[in-house]
C-alpha cells in the first residue's frame, strides 16, 4: 500500500513537471530583453500623464532651443498626440514584448457614422474658435459621409472638445466603455498652431480611427526612418502598424497627407527623421489642406457611398 502511495506520489510529480514544461514550450519566446520592454512600458506610461508634452514644444539642437513644426507632434501623447487607454498599453507592450505590433483594437467606427460630440469643461474657446471648430467639421461633413451631432442627455459614449494648453491630441476611434473621448486643440488664433483647419481635422481623423501616415504597414516602401537622428526615448513614436490595425484601403502612400509626420519630427540635431525613398510634390508634414486621398481614407473606412468608385 505504502509502495502504491510512493508511486502514485511520484507520477503526479512527473505529471506536474511535464505540465510545467509543456506550458513552457507553449509560450512564445521573448523577443525582447526585460530591460526593453519595461523602457517601452514606461515610454507608454508617460504619455498619460497631464502636460507631458509641455517641455517637448522645443528641441534642443547644437545647443539652440527650435521651435518645432506641427504643435500635434509635441504634445507628449503616442506618436505625439494619440490617447492610449491602459488596455491599449497592455495590448502593445505584450506585442513588443514577441516582437510583434499584430495588437487588435475593437472596430473604431462611430456607429451610425456620426460622431457625438460636445464642448468639454475647462478653458473657454471665443468665438472665432468655435466657428473654426464647427467648420473643420462641416468640411468633413461636405467632403465624406460622416455626420456629427451634439450630444443629448442619453449619450454616454461622445468626443469632449477642450481647449488646454500643451497642444493637440486625441483618442483614437470609438469605443463605447471609453465614455467620453478625449479631443483638445490648444486655444490659439486662426491658422495658427492647432488652430489651423488641417490640424483640426487631423485631430478628428483620429477620432474616427486613423493612425498617422507613417506607422502605415508598408511604410518601408515609401520612407527610411533615419532612427540616428531621433532625440532618445522618442523612438517609440515611429512603430509600424500591422495589416490587422491599417489598411491603406487601395490608396498609394500620401506624403502630404495631413496626417503625415513633417521630414524633422522629434529631431535632435535639426536632421531629417523621415526621408522619403519615392520622388513626391509638395511638403512632407503640411498643415495648409487636406489631401483628395485624406477625404478618400474616410469614405472608405466607413463605406460611404460612391467611396469605391
Amino acid at each position: 500500500m505504502k509502495q502504491n502511495k510512493l508511486y502514485i506520489d511520484e507520477m503526479m510529480r512527473l505529471y506536474a513537471v511535464v505540465c510545467c514544461l509543456g506550458v513552457a514550450l507553449a509560450s512564445p519566446p521573448l523577443a525582447k530583453s526585460r530591460e526593453e520592454i519595461q523602457a517601452f512600458r514606461s515610454f507608454l506610461e508617460n504619455t498619460q500623464k497631464e502636460n507631458a508634452g509641455l517641455s517637448r514644444k522645443t528641441s534642443p539642437i547644437n545647443g539652440v532651443s527650435l521651435l518645432l513644426d506641427n504643435p500635434e507632434l509635441y504634445s507628449g501623447k503616442f506618436e505625439g498626440d494619440i490617447v492610449l487607454d491602459d488596455w491599449q498599453i497592455e495590448a502593445m507592450v505584450q506585442e513588443y514584448a514577441m516582437g510583434r505590433n499584430a495588437y487588435t483594437w475593437p472596430d473604431t467606427k462611430w456607429p451610425d457614422n456620426t460622431v457625438i460630440w460636445e464642448f468639454g469643461e475647462g478653458p473657454t474657446f471665443d468665438p472665432q474658435q468655435v466657428a473654426d471648430i464647427e467648420e473643420a467639421i462641416a468640411d468633413i461633413e461636405r467632403h465624406t459621409c460622416v455626420k456629427f451631432r451634439y450630444r443629448e442627455p442619453n449619450d454616454t459614449a461622445y468626443v469632449s472638445v477642450t481647449g488646454i494648453a500643451g497642444g493637440c491630441w486625441a483618442d483614437l476611434g470609438y469605443w463605447e466603455a471609453r465614455g467620453a473621448h478625449s479631443y483638445n486643440v490648444a486655444r490659439n488664433t486662426s491658422g495658427l498652431g492647432c488652430f489651423s483647419r488641417s490640424s483640426i481635422v487631423h485631430e478628428w481623423m483620429h477620432i474616427l480611427g486613423f493612425f498617422h501616415m507613417h506607422s502605415t504597414y508598408d511604410r518601408d516602401d515609401y520612407i527610411r526612418i533615419a532612427f540616428e537622428n531621433i532625440q532618445p526615448g522618442m523612438e517609440g513614436n515611429f512603430m509600424v502598424e500591422s495589416p490587422v490595425n491599417v489598411t491603406n484601403y487601395g490608396l498609394p502612400y500620401d506624403y502630404v497627407s495631413c496626417l503625415q509626420y513633417p521630414a524633422r519630427a522629434f529631431s535632435i540635431n535639426g536632421l531629417p527623421t523621415i526621408v522619403a525613398l519615392q520622388d513626391h510634390e509638395g511638403v512632407m508634414g503640411q498643415r495648409e489642406y487636406i489631401t483628395d486621398m485624406d477625404w478618400k481614407r474616410i469614405n472608405r473606412h466607413y463605406n460611404c457611398p460612391g467611396a469605391w468608385d
